[in-house]
């Protein structure tokens, strides 16, 4: 029986998983509940929708922080389970071949805990390569890396973004922020609490993000529950655009200071490519309603969004696996 080939996007907020020749067989928060921190209960999505619901002796644990593991024991439960889970539906995984994307502005340590997670699992697996997000996200973004014009991609995900530069099938410049899709939210929690004395949940203002942040100009209005503050109780409030906007372009506007940075940094053979070309705006948190507008209005560079935001990584990973042409672009360890 031929060995299995897999790649891995290890997102903050959920994993991708694609079988060579098959596609994409899981995509599912980067998420378990635990009973008495030890027994895992739910895993995924349906251990997502348990967060901010659970008595005391169930907790939900988030094992990736900041676009690294940050807890290994947590991080290897949840990979076995879900590999238990595909299991049953596509038979066992040992000595599979695996294919990971990781952020290639974190340290060495934190790259190889990626590489021992999978080693260490239950899969056994046969070989393990390990490929830097910026060079799947521009594969899945439709952009030819190996040529010598240069691309500059921003990816912002749920703790993070990923600014690059790439050209020549190379990173010329990379780096990575603790600024993502939760510090919108945040944000967002922070700013009715100090206009309205209402304290929200986190999913109630990633739908506020969804809903009603408008970074283009237009106004909108979301109603919104949670609890007063003063009171205790809970309250009901219309909330508009405006508002929520302040917060979220509050940490749209760290994002911005960084990209220029890099464009200062850029060489100016590069730099001209990427006036030509416009920035390539990737990762889940790029579908706020006018992000992309802001960020070109402020820079003063086309912002393309790509199709499929969110998948841009384990896209171009499928990319790197089923071409030859890309083995360059690949670590063995």
């Amino acid at each position: 029986m031929a060995a299995k080939t897999l790649g891995i996007d290890f997102g903050t907020d959920s994993i991708k998983i694609y079988k060579k020749g098959e596609g994409i067989i899981y995509d599912q928060k980067t998420v378990l509940a635990a009973k008495n921190r030890k027994t895992v209960i739910a895993i995924g999505n349906e251990a997502f929708e348990m967060s901010g619901k659970v008595p005391e002796y169930i907790s939900v644990e988030y094992p990736i922080k900041g676009g690294v593991i940050a807890s290994f024991e947590k991080m290897l439960s949840l990979f076995n389970c879900i590999f238990m889970d595909l299991t049953r539906e596509y038979g066992r995984f040992k000595g599979s071949q695996f294919y990971i994307a990781i952020p290639a502005d974190i340290t060495e340590v934190e790259k190889k805990a990626f590489y021992d997670l999978v080693d260490s699992s239950f899969v056994r697996p046969k070989k393990i390569r390990m490929v830097d997000k910026p060079i799947a996200d521009a594969l899945g973004a439709g952009t030819d890396i190996n040529n010598s014009q240069g691309v500059m991609l921003v990816d912002i995900g749920a703790e993070t973004t990923e600014i690059s530069v790439l050209s020549l099938g190379g990173i010329v410049l990379t780096k990575l922020l603790n600024v993502g899709g939760k510090n919108f939210d945040e944000a967002i929690i922070s700013a009715l609490r100090r206009r309205y004395n209402l304290l929200i949940g986190s999913k109630t203002a990633e739908m506020c993000k969804k809903k009603a942040v408008t970074l283009n100009g237009h106004q909108k209005s979301v109603v919104v529950y949670g609890r007063d503050v003063v009171t205790g109780l809970p309250r009901e409030r219309e909330v508009d655009s405006e508002l929520i906007k302040q917060g979220v372009a509050e940490q749209a506007d760290i994002i911005i200071d960084n990209i220029r940075k890099i464009l200062e940094r850029t060489p100016p053979e590069i730099a001209s490519d990427i006036f030509e070309r416009g920035i390539h705006l990737t990762g889940g948190s790029a579908k706020i309603p006018g992000i992309a507008d802001y960020i070109s209005l402020s820079v003063k560079l086309k912002v393309n969004s790509v199709t499929d935001t969110s998948g841009s990584v384990i896209n171009g990973l499928a990319e790197i696996m089923e071409n030859d042409k890309y083995s360059d672009n690949i670590t063995e360890m």
